[in-house]
């Protein structure tokens, strides 16, 4: 199955795209495109991430279907 990743702030900065479309086995989720993301990216691991899945604020641990879109993004704040 397919899964659109998206990156934005921070995250962008690192991976240095801001969508990429990853191949994994069915029953995958979030959490194991992270670490797959690791493995190049390993900046990323020093950040507290948080994710969305279909614009859902999601904890990780979500099973993931085809076509789905996975955002991964840092908290923001201000002022």
């Amino acid at each position: 199955m397919i899964v659109h990743v998206l990156f934005f702030g921070a995250t962008a900065d690192i991976t240095g795209q801001r969508r990429l479309a990853v191949e994994l086995p069915h029953d995958s989720k979030a959490t194991d495109i992270f670490e797959k993301l690791i493995i190049d990216h390993p900046q990323l691991a020093k950040h507290r991430l948080h994710f969305s899945v279909n614009q859902q604020y999601a904890a990780g641990d979500e099973t993931l279907n085809d076509g789905d879109e996975l955002a991964i993004f840092t908290a923001v704040s201000g002022g």
